[in-house]
């Protein structure tokens, strides 16, 4: 058994287990074997996942991030997550302004620490692709992960059981399989801001926030606009607070690019656990 230093983090209620694998070198068949322990909220430490700052696997970049799902699996990117690593490597020493990359995705990062808050830069993304199950339709959205998108009233994204039971119906559909998806359940206010719920795909849960969720939603609902905006700025409310997405949209490749999350993130606490 080896002792792990960790810190507790949180972005939006997103929360995380992160540690700096640099300290250990641990694998990531070791990493992916223990995170269903740390994650457990009875037997662990609970959390939605496991950050890993690693060192870097592509050239240019100051930082690996490593992101795994409650139950161990590979979620690919994680906005929210990316958001607590960036704080979490500033607090290691690194500079405010960090590039970082998963798998081979290179994303960047902003860090205000007095404020708590993180702008982390995206990748372009390819317009949303229609899907329909049953009589429902979706949007497809690929956000560094995979995700669908459904509006709904707002009425609707209260009743968290039959959120909770569309989005496991809908998270292994066979249309989907593999490797399944995140599904977003987005309502359209008064004020332009969207409401947001997602189910996530490894939590198997709602979650109090979804970062690439949130980048989905936006780009979904730009998608929608009667006339779409070459400069978009969406806030969004999830129930771990409020997240910001902004863009460009550029109507000749298709591609949103300029994407920006933004969004808080916090310490929680430290400790230390046998794995």
């Amino acid at each position: 058994m080896s002792e792990l230093n960790f810190i507790k983090m949180e972005g939006a209620g997103n929360d995380f287990v992160v540690f700096d694998n640099r300290d250990y070198g641990f694998s990531l068949d070791e990493i992916v074997e223990f995170t269903p322990g740390l994650c457990d909220r009875r037997f662990g430490i609970g959390a939605d996942g496991i950050l890993v700052l690693e060192s870097p696997t592509v050239e240019g970049v100051d930082y690996t991030m490593i992101y795994r799902n409650a139950d161990g699996s590979d979620a690919g990117m994680c906005g929210n997550g990316s958001r607590c690593l960036a704080l979490f490597a500033e607090f290691k020493g690194f500079d405010t302004h960090q590039t970082f990359n998963v798998h081979d995705a290179v994303y960047k990062a902003e860090v205000d620490s007095e404020n708590n808050e993180v702008r982390v830069y995206f990748p372009d993304v390819t317009a949303p692709k229609k899907l329909q199950i049953g009589k429902k339709r979706y949007l497809q959205v690929h956000t560094g992960t995979e995700h669908v998108v459904t509006f709904e009233d707002p009425d609707r994204l209260d009743d968290e059981e039959s959120l909770v039971d569309e989005g496991r119906t809908i998270r292994m559909h066979p249309v989907l399989n593999p490797p399944g998806t995140n599904v977003n359940f987005v309502c359209l206010n008064d004020d332009d801001s969207i409401g947001l719920q997602t189910y996530e795909r490894g939590v198997e849960d709602l979650t109090l926030a979804c970062g690439t969720g949130a980048m989905a939603s936006a780009i979904a609902t730009h998608f929608v606009e009667e006339i779409p905006r070459a400069k978009a700025d969406y806030d969004i409310h999830v129930k771990g607070g409020l997240l910001n997405v902004s863009f460009r949209f550029n109507e000749e490749t298709n591609n949103y690019t300029d994407l920006i999350l933004s969004g808080p993130a916090h310490f929680v606490f430290q400790g230390i656990v046998h794995v």
